[in-house]
């Protein structure tokens, strides 16, 4: 790549909040406390190289109203579902800060393209590259990344270290069919080797 690719490239930060990712956290991926560190890494190594960073988050409504059907049960009864706006456990975990000139978008549902205006915010961009980490990787990521390859984003990376799902075997699995449609799948250290 070249120092003008960087330019045309985004590093999707996927649902990294305390509800999927902290021990107590109601909708929590297993494995996605491991890979904080290396997604920090990646953040700190996509600002070197000027690439623009999108926090996608979940924030629901409170009661529930923009939530699939399948989870409504969790936000009854009066009490605050996981995500909700404003809620502590929609907030970004430590460690993870958005800072000025990054962009948050805000989704109800797996992919970061349903519903949102991520694809014109990249357009409008001259963004063509796509960089991938977060959880988890059979839902979020995977449908992302899916939407992103039938967007005709090119090249579409996911960083295998610094994406993870409730079991290793689960995880891998989704790297598989990935790769198989022409996704990138370096680890963190190749990916921040990698010169432009």
């Amino acid at each position: 790549m070249t120092a003008e690719s960087w330019n045309r490239t985004a590093l999707l930060v996927i649902d990294m909040q305390r509800d999927f990712i902290e021990n107590e956290g109601p909708m929590l991926v297993k494995g996605g406390k491991e890979i904080v560190p290396n997604v920090i890494k990646a953040v700190q190594v996509a600002r070197e190289r000027g690439i623009l960073i999108v926090w996608v988050v979940r924030e629901h409504d409170p009661l529930g109203r923009d939530v699939e059907l399948f989870r409504r049960h969790l936000y009854a009864a009066g009490q605050v579902g996981p995500t909700s706006k404003g809620s502590p456990g929609a907030e970004l975990v430590d460690g993870l800060v958005i800072r000025e000139g990054d962009y948050k978008l805000v989704k109800t549902r797996f992919s970061a393209f349903f519903a949102t205006h991520l694809h014109s915010v990249l357009q409008g961009a001259g963004i063509n590259n796509l960089v991938i980490t977060g959880v988890q990787t059979p839902n979020c990521i995977r449908q992302t990344v899916y939407d992103a390859v039938a967007l005709d984003y090119q090249p579409v990376t996911v960083i295998v270290d610094a994406t993870a799902a409730a079991t290793p075997d689960i995880h891998l699995a989704n790297v598989f069919d990935m790769k198989s449609i022409g996704v990138a799948t370096p680890t963190l250290q190749e990916w921040t080797e990698f010169k432009a």
